[in-house]
This record gives C-alpha cells, sequence and structure tokens, in this order.
C-alpha cells in the first residue's frame, strides 16, 4: 500500500476538497483523483461520496480515516527510529488565544530556542472554535486553550491547569473596595473587551444572557497587554481578563480586582493535539520543555 496514496487520502478527508488538497500537497488535481481511485481499487470500496462537486468521507471511509492516520504515526515513528541521532530541528505550528502569547513568547520560546536552536515556531491566533478547525485538518501541531475545560476522545492533553479570571479596573476607580458589587451596576459602566469569539469573553456573553443581561463594550481589542495599558489611563473603565495577566499590574497597585456578586467563570488553560497525530521530534521537545517550565 503506497504512504503516498495513503497521505492524499487524508488531506482530501481533511480539507473536503480534492482542489484544496492538491493545492496543499503541490499535485495537479487529477493526480489526487487517480490516487484516491487507486486507494478505493485496492481496499475494495468506495472512500468518498462525490455529488456535485463536494466530497464527503462515506461511513467506510471514516473508518478507514482512523487506521489512515495510524499508517502515518507509525511510518513516521519507524522512519526517525532508523535515522541516526541528530540535532531536534523543525517547524512548530500552535494556535492560542492572544493572551497566551506572551506566555509563550518570554518564556517557553526563549527556554525552547536556548535547549533546541534548530526549532523555529509560528502562532496562529484564533478563537477556540477556528483552534480546532485548525487541528482537525492539522494545519496546526498543537492548540493552546482558554477556555471550558476540554474533554474529548479525539484529543490529548498535554497540560492543563485552571485560570482565574475577575473584573478589573485602574486604581482609582470608586468601585475599588467596594464588595459584593451587583452585576447589573457593574455592566453600566464603560467596558474595554477582547473581541467576542475570544473564550472567556464569549463565556461572559452566555453567563450575561442567561440572565437576560448585555454589555455593550466602548473599546475592543484581542492585546491584553494593552486593556491593562488603558484601563490605567482611564479610571472609568472595565475588563474581564485572567489573573495571570493582572498579576503585576495588581501587585504594583495600578489594577484592581473587583469584588462582584455571585458571577464566577470556570476557565481552564490547556495545551492538547489530536490523537492521531505523529509526534515529531520537535513536539516532543516542546512539550517537554512546557512541562519542566510548569513542574
Amino acid at each position: 500500500m503506497d504512504m503516498k496514496n495513503i497521505n492524499t487520502f487524508i488531506y482530501t478527508a481533511e480539507l473536503g476538497s480534492f482542489t484544496k488538497a492538491a493545492e496543499l500537497l503541490g499535485y495537479s488535481q487529477s493526480t489526487v483523483s487517480f490516487q484516491i481511485r487507486q486507494l478505493e481499487e485496492e481496499l475494495g470500496t468506495v472512500l468518498f461520496e462525490r455529488i456535485n462537486r463536494t466530497v464527503t468521507l462515506t461511513d467506510r471511509g471514516k473508518e478507514i480515516l482512523r487506521y489512515a492516520h495510524r499508517m502515518k504515526q507509525l511510518a513516521g515513528e519507524m522512519q526517525e527510529m532508523v535515522q541516526p541521532k541528530q540535532e531536534v530541528r523543525g517547524h512548530l505550528r500552535i494556535a492560542m488565544s492572544d493572551s497566551l502569547c506572551e506566555e509563550i513568547a518570554e518564556k517557553l520560546f526563549v527556554l525552547l530556542q536556548r535547549k533546541y536552536p534548530e526549532i523555529t515556531m509560528k502562532i496562529v491566533i484564533a478563537g477556540t472554535d477556528e483552534m480546532f478547525r485548525l487541528l482537525n485538518q492539522n494545519q496546526v501541531d498543537f492548540v493552546y486553550t482558554l477556555d471550558r475545560h476540554i474533554y474529548h476522545s479525539d484529543y490529548v492533553i498535554v497540560t492543563e491547569s485552571r485560570e482565574a479570571v475577575h473584573f478589573v479596573t485602574g486604581y482609582q476607580n470608586s468601585l475599588n473596595g467596594k464588595k459584593q458589587i451587583p452585576l447589573q451596576e457593574l455592566i453600566c459602566q464603560p467596558f474595554i473587551l477582547t473581541e467576542k469569539e475570544m473564550s472567556y469573553r464569549r463565556m461572559l456573553s452566555e453567563y450575561l444572557a442567561s440572565c437576560s443581561l448585555e454589555i455593550q463594550p466602548v473599546f475592543e481589542v484581542g492585546n491584553t497587554e494593552l486593556i491593562c495599558r488603558m484601563l490605567e489611563k482611564n479610571a472609568s473603565a472595565i475588563s474581564l481578563l485572567p489573573d495571570y495577566v493582572t498579576e503585576k499590574a495588581v501587585q504594583e497597585k495600578r489594577l484592581v480586582r473587583l469584588d462582584v456578586k455571585d458571577f464566577q467563570l470556570d476557565i481552564w488553560k490547556q495545551l492538547l493535539y489530536h490523537r492521531d497525530k505523529w509526534i515529531s521530534p520537535q513536539m516532543q521537545a516542546f512539550m517537554n520543555v512546557i512541562k519542566e517550565v510548569q513542574a
């Protein structure tokens, strides 16, 4: 069984298109069609339904896709095993929320580069749904989420931690020191928030909707460090941010966390990869580093 055909099958299934698979693999569309047809003949079954230029996996095709992923993983592991040991090198692709970028860039990547200087990295900023779309289509190696706790049999959790999140404002805000602030009173204030598709912002909107409440922010931006600076300069503004983002400013009394009545969001930070993903040496190196940092 030709592994090129297996690889083409995986990409076609993940992208849902012969054309897109051909573009990504650098083949002509006719080559992709031929490879899929050759694989179908070899297996004696139809892998895709082809209706009006749409390509959809058959039920048998869905089953075979799992085997295809396992075959690709085993082939990669075998190739790695027989190659002579050498310095770990390669490229990593990680999808994450904007507020986790500083941790990756200033802590993890610095240590990774010190230990494995031949590894490069690309960060893709995305909302949670988009992250998992990219992961499922093998366009990224990991997702680093800040959202509800995610547990699914298709994904392997490398590391996770519960993260506290609070409403925060400038230290001079009149709400500083006030106990049990009613949510209805709080949402009347001017808010600076992350974009709607970002995890804890989305969860806030859902929570408020369950209470028949809504916030209309005066400013929206993905950069949490910028939000913190804006809060310091505008004492009346309020935001909702993870504690690890605001910790330094709170300790230095530039920002303050507000005591809001009956409000709590359950937020988790998780690093995950797809269970069918072949663990490349650079992926393993990154997982070793992140576990070392969090030990």
